[in-house]
């Protein structure tokens, strides 16, 4: 039987801007933890999504794995969660996590450089090994699909406009989102961590 992984997937940026309170969900009850803003919804995240490398790949070929999605960005006060986020892949790879991580440019124009100069950053920098994607839009009139599903469709507590870089989504092996936790949460805050220990599979 495959096993299953553990996703997370990240889009890029950095600043400091408010953002809707975390949420916490888990895979394994369909209901929200007692006093958790989540609300449970069938919303599943299939959307066709470009590699950094310009490959064409989809969000469905991690069912079965938690992912986290973060918006992420190379000239950002956050930016330095990259190598947080790193370790948190490195841990929880091997349990079935994939850290999916989402360039963006909206958020104070601090992912100015081309698919190249950010792979080269990250790499040199942080020595990334979770799957990097193409810049989206996070945010504003050219929203890319994944990110208006993201902050339009999905439950209470998780839906809502991205305000900055680094925000982040925990999806769960069936591709609904079930926590979303703002910039200033880092990689190894215990809420994120207690959210993608909940979202494992245990088979």
């Amino acid at each position: 039987m495959r096993t299953a992984l553990l996703a997370l997937v990240i889009v890029v940026g950095c600043g400091s801007a408010s953002s809707p309170t975390p949420a916490v969900g888990s895979d394994k009850a369909a209901t929200p933890a007692a006093g958790s803003p989540f609300k449970p919804n069938d919303v599943v995240l299939d959307h066709a999504v470009t590699t950094l490398a310009g490959k064409p790949a989809s969000l469905s070929d991690y069912r079965g794995k938690v992912v986290l999605l973060v918006n992420t960005a190379s000239e950002c006060g956050y930016t330095p969660q990259y190598a947080g986020l790193q370790k948190l892949y490195a841990k929880f790879n091997p349990r079935g996590l994939e850290v999916l991580a989402f360039p963006s440019d909206d958020f104070g124009h601090q992912e100015p450089g081309t698919n190249e100069e950010i792979r080269t950053f990250v790499d040199d920098k942080f020595d990334v090994q979770f799957p990097m994607f193409d810049k989206v839009h996070a945010t504003g009139p050219e929203i890319s699909p994944l990110y208006k599903t993201l902050t339009e469709q999905t439950g209470e507590g998780i839906r809502g406009e991205v305000k900055w870089n680094f925000t982040k989504f925990v999806v769960d092996p069936k591709g609904r989102v079930v926590a979303r936790f703002d910039p200033d949460v880092e990689p190894d805050d215990p809420k994120l961590l207690a959210a993608i220990e909940s979202a494992l599979p245990t088979g």
